[in-house]
């Protein structure tokens, strides 16, 4: 019988430790290879939690599946900070780019809501809300109210 383990783990930084060994200790198979794999693919996710599926089958082979970080994880790399605001609505510890919104809206696109880049990009910059960092300078609400006004659909280029 097929089994699937779904984990967050911290990008290229994953361990034998819970959560990954116990989950996977039980199905007999080489923790330290998919230990391997995940550390590899997620490389380029360093310092972020990134979720990873492992898929193990009857015959004991294992496929390692590597998903997009949480909005809130891009975002905080993106502005190159390691937590955000204790009080996000009066205190904002960063500014993110609108370039980096629409990058990050991209990337989170499939697993998002919206159907239209627009949208997506207000979500991300939604997010940027709970994490207390301003979007070109404006507090988030006044961006996506500029954003709605038509200001920036130049960048974001739908």
């Amino acid at each position: 019988m097929a089994e699937t383990v779904e984990v967050l783990v911290p990008g290229g930084k994953a361990t034998a430790g819970p959560p990954i060994g116990p989950a996977l200790g039980p199905l007999g198979i080489n923790v330290k290879a998919v230990i391997d794999e995940i550390n590899k693919k997620t490389a380029e996710f360093n310092g972020m939690q990134v979720p990873v599926t492992i898929d193990v089958d009857d015959k004991k082979n294992f496929t390692v599946s590597v998903g997009i970080p949480p909005t809130t994880a891009l975002i905080m790399k993106e502005v190159g900070i390691e937590k955000g605001s204790s009080e996000p609505a009066a205190q904002y510890v960063g500014d993110l780019p609108l370039e980096a919104a629409v990058r990050i809206a991209r990337m989170k696109f499939d697993d998002m809501l919206s159907y239209r880049l627009t949208s997506a990009v207000k979500e991300v910059v939604g997010t940027c809300v709970s994490v207390g960092v301003t979007v070109e300078g404006k507090k988030p609400k006044e961006m996506l109210a500029a954003i709605d006004a038509g200001e920036f659909d130049s960048v974001i280029g739908e």
